[in-house]
C-alpha cells in the first residue's frame, strides 16, 4: 500500500500534524512519502492507494492559495478507489473553524473514498497523537476494506 501525506503550514501547526500521521502509516508498515503541496508532483496523484491532505484555513475560513492546485486536481482525476483523509488546524474563535477542512472534506467526500476528518485546536497537544492514530487507523481500514470489495 502506497501513501502520501500531502500539507500546507503556516505555523508549522499543520506541518506538526502531517508528521505525526506520517510516523503512524510508517509505523503500519505503509510505504508513505510526505510533500509540502508546493511540493507535490499533481500528475502522481493517482499512484497512491491512500492520500492524507493537512490545510490550515485562511482568511474567512477559505482554502489557502497553495492548496487550490491541489483542491482542483482531486476534482479532475480523483477516483473512488483514492482513499483519502483530510487534517488541519485552526483556531475556534473565528466564525469558520478550520472552514479549509470542512470544504476539502466535502469535495473529497464527492471525488474519492473519503475515510476521515481530524481538526485541531491552534497546536497540537498530547491528546492529539492518539487522534492521529486513529486517523490512519481510520485510513487503513477504509482502504482494506474498498480493496476487498474490489475483488468481489
Amino acid at each position: 500500500m502506497k501513501a502520501a501525506v500531502i500539507y500546507a503550514s503556516v505555523t508549522g501547526n499543520t506541518e506538526e500534524l502531517a508528521e505525526m500521521i506520517k510516523k503512524y502509516l510508517e509505523m503500519r508498515d505503509i510505504d508513505v512519502v510526505s510533500y509540502p503541496s508546493a511540493l507535490f508532483p499533481l500528475s502522481q496523484l493517482q499512484d497512491f492507494q491512500i492520500v492524507a491532505v493537512g490545510t490550515y484555513t485562511w482568511g474567512n475560513g477559505e482554502i489557502p492559495r497553495e492548496m487550490r492546485d491541489l483542491y482542483t486536481a482531486f476534482e479532475e482525476y480523483g477516483s473512488k478507489k483514492l482513499t483519502t483523509g483530510v487534517f488541519g488546524t485552526g483556531d475556534s474563535l473565528f466564525p469558520r473553524y478550520c472552514g479549509a477542512v470542512n470544504e476539502f472534506r466535502d469535495m473529497l467526500y464527492v471525488c474519492t473514498n473519503l475515510a476521515v476528518t481530524l481538526k485541531v485546536e491552534l497546536t497540537p497537544q498530547k491528546k492529539d497523537d492518539q487522534r492521529c492514530k486513529r486517523f490512519v487507523d481510520s485510513l487503513v481500514k477504509k482502504q482494506r476494506e474498498s480493496e476487498r470489495n474490489e475483488r468481489f
